[in-house]
């Protein structure tokens, strides 16, 4: 009986898992203009410099633009509901990133955790499942 009502109870108390967060608010935040790379660190090391120079736009169709003038750059960008029970930082949304191309910016390929946003800043996190290394990004608005 003492099992039964443990299940009971355990089963009933994960309802968090069910419920989503609305990801609407970032996604509205991170249409409205450009964006920068103001820092990056990939497992310690600050590769900020990599993006230093490159404007990013968050548009319409999931379309993630960079370019500084010269090279231009396309990936992809979303922010979705993070069901996963992970206990993230990032309060149940992922902001996914991606880019096929040049090397640099395929290491922005992740699905990041938000762990601050503002209407000018957005941080973003990501522990590696592979190598257990914690990678940072911020974007600010230009």
């Amino acid at each position: 009986m003492a099992i039964l009502i443990n299940l009971f109870f355990s089963c009933s108390n994960d309802s968090s898992s069910s419920n989503s967060v609305d990801p609407t608010p970032v996604v509205n935040t991170v249409n409205k203009g450009t964006w920068r790379i103001t820092f990056y660190e990939d497992s310690g090391v600050n590769e900020t410099s990599n993006f230093t120079g490159y404007n990013f736009t968050f548009g319409p169709n999931s379309v993630l633009t960079a370019t500084n003038g010269t090279n231009t750059y396309l990936g992809t960008w979303s922010v979705t509901s993070d069901n996963s029970g992970d206990d993230s930082p990032s309060n149940d949304l992922d902001f996914n990133i991606a880019f096929s191309s040049p090397s640099n910016f395929e290491e922005l390929t992740e699905d990041w955790n938000i762990i601050e946003r503002t209407d000018t800043k957005i941080k973003l996190v990501h522990v590696s499942g592979g190598n257990g290394g914690t990678d940072y990004i911020t974007f600010e608005k230009n």
